[in-house]
């Protein structure tokens, strides 16, 4: 009789033994995936059922902030293209997956990643939520609020910050953000020691428009203009009226009542309006920022709508114009 009692409590100490393990494993592998996520996008709330590990971003300034935390995408549309206009580090892997156009990304591509989140953007990506929503989970930022409160680099801000929660990054979010403004400071140091005989600027994209070049002078309110005030210059242009994208369309001549201010600009190398349609032109050669010698060229790859890498670069090229030209 004792060696039965005795056989049984072994049994049952192994039936509590083998229980006691897989409860263990199950916690071990619910701590690996991580806690469940809500992430706020114009689409409402998405809840993911961990932090994401593969993740696909419709545009580019969403896989800047991914790599700003240090995680690559899974899959990216438009990659060729990126290159030509985003330039930060880190770069993309190859790895990375192209999943065709931004405004037609290709659904069959990113469904063979199978993607644990996918990130768009709004005036892209609204018309085929439903259709990526069959895919994987999917959030959608609209960069550019039609909120007259809202200034863009708020949005920029707040965008990353929920996409770092989503791959569970928000440490590494917060201390890029804080380093940013780390860098602020010391470029405004840089421009304050410069003694440039203005800090008034105006910050400029110009491109060749159906009739004429078209320049886009950027507002108050874009995230470049923003950048601008943090490291000590005035952008002087004042729309006249709420420009939701961050900029106001000029020609040529609509730039003569900012020829005293300093003239920073971007412009695509195969699309070089200064070279090309300005060159020679009398209202452009006879704006005193041009006599002057005040135009500074940002280079073709300072990308004016990305993350903090993009505005990281934007203040590093305005500083290295400005003070070393």
């Amino acid at each position: 009789m004792k060696k039965k009692w005795m056989l049984l409590t072994a049994m049952i100490l192994l039936v509590l033994a083998a229980c006691s393990s897989a409860d263990e494993e199950t916690a071990t592998n619910e701590e690996a995936a991580g806690e469940p996520v809500t992430i706020t996008g114009t689409n409402g709330e998405v809840k993911l059922d961990a932090p994401a590990k593969k993740v696909v971003v419709l545009e580019w300034t969403y896989a800047e902030d991914l790599l700003a935390v240090g995680v690559q995408p899974a899959g990216m549309a438009d990659i060729a293209e990126y290159g030509n206009y985003v330039n930060i580090e880190p770069q993309l892997d190859e790895t990375v997956v192209d999943v065709g156009g931004r405004q037609e990304p290709n659904l069959e591509a990113i469904a063979a990643i199978e993607p644990d989140l996918i990130i768009g953007v709004s005036f892209r990506h609204d018309a085929m939520l439903k259709e990526l929503e069959t895919i994987a989970p999917t959030v959608i930022f609209n960069p550019y609020p039609e909120d007259e409160s809202i200034d863009l680099y708020q949005e920029m801000e707040t965008t990353f910050k929920e996409i770092a929660k989503a791959v569970d990054k928000t440490a590494e979010a917060d201390q890029v953000l804080a380093d940013l403004e780390k860098e602020y400071e010391a470029s405004a140091a840089e421009i304050e020691a410069a003694n440039l005989k203005t800090k008034d600027v105006i910050l400029t994209l110009a491109y060749t428009g159906p009739q004429a070049p078209e320049i886009r002078v950027f507002t108050p309110n874009s995230m470049a203009s923003i950048i601008l005030d943090r490291i000590g210059l005035k952008n002087v242009h004042q729309p006249d009226q709420f420009e939701v994208f961050g900029s106001s369309t000029f020609n040529v001549e609509g730039l003569v009542k900012y020829e005293n201010a300093n003239y920073l600009y971007t412009v695509p190398d195969e699309d070089n309006i200064y070279e090309n349609q300005l060159k020679g032109n009398p209202v452009w050669e006879n704006l005193a920022f041009v006599k002057e010698g005040r135009t500074y060229d940002l280079g073709a790859d300072t990308w004016l709508y990305g993350g903090p890498l993009s505005a990281k670069t934007l203040m590093d090229q305005i500083t290295d114009v400005m003070v070393n030209q």
